[in-house]
């Protein structure tokens, strides 16, 4: 579904500016010289949006059964920001993980190769 939306990634600067068209990003408010950050602002496809949020949820889920440094971070991060924060910015990262697969036309891999 993701390819079939954006091909192969070229039309995106990098992956903040995929995350923010897919709604992931939240929104911003200014007044007086203050800025505040609000909800996610759910611009762009919210099919593709709704696919990477329930993989974050798959992901939440299998965090806490493994022990490498991805599920740690998962596990800290919803410590520190609660579940629903934790899973957007999961899908966030998820979709960058994708424009960079997509933009360099790399195979994804969650461990580096020595």
């Amino acid at each position: 579904a993701l390819v079939a939306s954006i091909g192969n990634a070229h039309d995106f600067k990098n992956g903040r500016q995929l995350a923010a068209w897919l709604g992931l990003t939240p929104s911003q408010y200014s007044s007086g010289g203050k800025s505040k950050l609000g909800r996610i602002t759910k611009a762009g496809d919210s099919y593709l949006r709704t696919l990477l949020v329930q993989g974050a949820r798959s992901v939440l889920i299998g965090a806490g059964k493994r022990t490498d440094s991805f599920s740690r971070w998962v596990c800290m991060l919803v410590e520190r920001r609660g579940y629903w924060r934790a899973v957007v910015a999961i899908a966030a990262k998820n979709a960058r993980l994708c424009w960079a697969s997509l933009h360099y036309g790399d195979d994804f891999r969650l461990y580096s190769v020595n």
